[in-house]
Formats: structure tokens, sequence, C-alpha cells
């Protein structure tokens, strides 16, 4: 895995204090549930309408917070900006922007120049970035 994509994933990731708060939020819920069936067949219906209203929200509240904790990862998801190679041709000055491939450093030779096929050298390598709102080329 990648460290672009590792990144992106620990920004993601739910807290496991907030799941097991959750999980044990919805296993009491469920326990009041059966529990409020129990008390409805021994005829103790106050008792039964208290667990049942405490099994209920308690299930709501859980499957609430599931969901936006869901919904703030989606939010959060940071997508990487792509990493750009700047290649120069040393003897006619020839530039050349493309991807960065795997392997790229600085004052790396790689292919011929397009114009007088001597090897270009790989110059700068960088992190595009695109702030929001604002476009990517000047009016």
């Amino acid at each position: 895995m990648s460290k672009a994509s590792s990144e992106a994933s620990a920004s993601t990731k739910v807290s496991s204090f907030v799941l097991l708060a959750i999980f044990i939020t919805l296993v009491v819920a469920i326990m009041a549930l059966i529990l409020a069936v129990q008390a409805y067949s021994m005829e103790s219906y106050e008792v039964a309408t208290i667990l049942l209203i405490i099994g209920f929200l308690g299930v709501v509240a859980s499957s609430y917070v599931l969901l936006q904790t869901r919904q703030r990862m989606i939010r959060l998801r940071i997508e990487a900006p792509p990493i750009t190679t700047t290649i120069e041709c040393k003897k006619c000055g020839f530039k050349a922007v493309r991807e960065f491939q795997r392997g790229d450093y600085i004052f790396k030779e790689v292919e011929p120049c397009q114009k007088c096929n001597e090897k270009m050298l790989i110059t700068a390598i960088y992190r595009e970035v695109r702030e929001k709102g604002k476009p990517s080329f000047p009016f």
C-alpha cells in the first residue's frame, strides 16, 4: 500500500472507542427490548413500556451515531493531489511535464529529447495543489 493511500485511510478511520460505545448501546437496547417482552408476558405493563422506550431509543441513537460517523468519514476522505515530474534537456532546453513514475528522482537521466535526441534530466518533482473554489488557470 502506498504512503498516500495509508495517510488517507488513517484519516478516515473511526475511533475504536466510538465503535465500542455504539456496540454497547446497541447491546443494552436489545437487552431492554427482550426484557420488555418478558415484562409484558408477566403483565407488568408499566415496566414493559419503559423498557420498550429505552430499547427503541437505544437502537435509534446507535443507528444515528453510526450513520453520522459514516457520513463524516465520507466527508473527510482526502484525495492526494497528483505528483508531477518535470524533465529538461541539458542541450536544447526543451521541457516536458509528465506524471510521476516509481523510481523517479531529481537529476536522473531519462528518455531522449524529442528535439535533439540527447538524454533528458529530471529537474523537479512536486505535487500539484489546487485550492477549492479557485480555477486552476488564471483569467
